[in-house]
């Protein structure tokens, strides 16, 4: 369907920075630097830079950096880590993979996991907790921060929605023992594929992270260390990833722009919930635009019908299916989010005119 308004438009991001992307497609291929070459050291490096941290190590994915983060915290059977009930699976499944058991807390309004509840979910076996910082939006650190400390518990930050947030002053991805980072195509950072890398202030955690990522082998000297993984961000996409990082604040800028007409146009509309909170301690970057109603399944068919493409993060929450063989334990507010929430187009490549397109059909629908 061709959508008057798309959730995103690739090709006219593509055209944004058309000269750019051309430009290091020609760089990396010409050269015929394909794997680990200079363009994927020089991305890390203005990645760590962008985030506030010594180092950053690129990976395939964002959950090859959730998994990998498993491994260096040494995640293994028996181990319980503590991980919010209204996110992507993959941030349970990689505590899963690594052998642990992923213990279940449930969210608060700003979708990030309920700070007040996790202390209720520690036990004996729990080694780590994984704040997710969702829709653009910063966990309340401070608190995960004094909980991990009290209890003597290792932090890995899901960062994957959350490039440029910061908390108290401090960026997405600096705070833990590792930040972890998705550029999946529709991510605010996005390549032309999948990707992912972490974010550490840790050398050690780095160099675990460089191993496992190329078979457990040091590049240098040909020694294996770990049974490891083939998870290595390509070249090409670390060149990719570099030019658009460096319209990322100027994104963000357009992004900020954007949440704000939605907050002038829609405020005001009984039962519509919108993602702005009162916290002068975040500084969000709206990865996503959420909006939440009891109303949520007709205004998304309402929506579609007049060409305004949606995403809903997610229909029913990833505990509730069987095959995954989680703790099934009620979370009031994951089960309302589910079947309340919907995500408004929001990347840098709409239009003012689509901006109030949607503005306008959001309006037609409650009025």
């Amino acid at each position: 369907m061709n959508y008057k308004v798309p959730f995103v438009d690739s090709k006219k991001n593509y055209q944004l920075i058309k000269n750019e992307i051309d430009s290091a497609y020609n760089e990396v291929m010409t050269a015929g630097d394909l794997i680990m070459r200079g363009q994927l050291s020089g991305f890390e490096d203005n990645l760590a830079a962008f985030v506030g941290t010594k180092y950053a190590v690129g990976l395939n994915s964002g959950y090859d950096a959730l998994h990998v983060s498993m491994i260096i915290a040494g995640i293994k059977s028996g181990d319980e880590v503590i991980v919010p009930a209204h996110t992507f699976v993959a941030t349970a499944s990689a505590v899963v993979n690594a052998g642990g058991t992923p213990k279940l807390v449930d969210v608060s309004k700003d979708y990030n996991i309920d700070v007040s509840k996790i202390e209720a979910a520690i036990t004996p076996k729990t080694k780590a907790i994984i704040p997710v910082h969702l829709n653009g939006r910063m966990s309340n650190m401070d608190a995960v921060q004094s909980i991990a400390e009290k209890h003597k518990l290792i932090v890995i930050e899901d960062a994957c929605q959350s490039l440029g947030a910061s908390y108290n002053g401090r960026k997405a991805g600096s705070i833990g023992l590792t930040g972890c980072w998705s550029f999946y195509p529709f991510k605010i950072l996005g390549g032309y594929g999948d990707g992912g890398a972490i974010t550490t202030n840790d050398p050690e955690a780095a160099r675990i992270a460089r191993l496992l990522r190329y078979n457990g082998e040091d590049r240098t000297t040909g020694a294996y260390y770990y049974h490891g993984f083939t998870c290595l961000l390509d070249n090409l996409q670390a060149a990719f990833l570099d030019v658009k990082l460096r319209h990322l604040p100027n994104w963000i800028k357009r992004r900020k722009e954007i949440a704000k007409q939605y907050l002038d146009g829609l405020s005001g509309l009984k039962d519509l919930g919108l993602p702005h909170f009162d916290d002068h301690k975040n500084d969000d970057v709206y990865q996503n635009y959420v909006i939440r109603t009891s109303q949520r399944d007709n205004l998304s068919a309402w929506l579609k019908e007049n060409g305004i493409e949606i995403l809903i993060h997610w229909p029913k929450p990833y505990y509730s299916y069987n095959g995954l063989n989680l703790d099934g334990s009620y979370c009031s507010e994951t089960e309302s989010i589910s079947k309340e929430v919907i995500s408004l187009p929001m990347n840098v490549e709409i239009s003012e005119e689509q901006v109030q397109y949607v503005i306008q059909t959001v309006r037609k629908f409650f009025v």
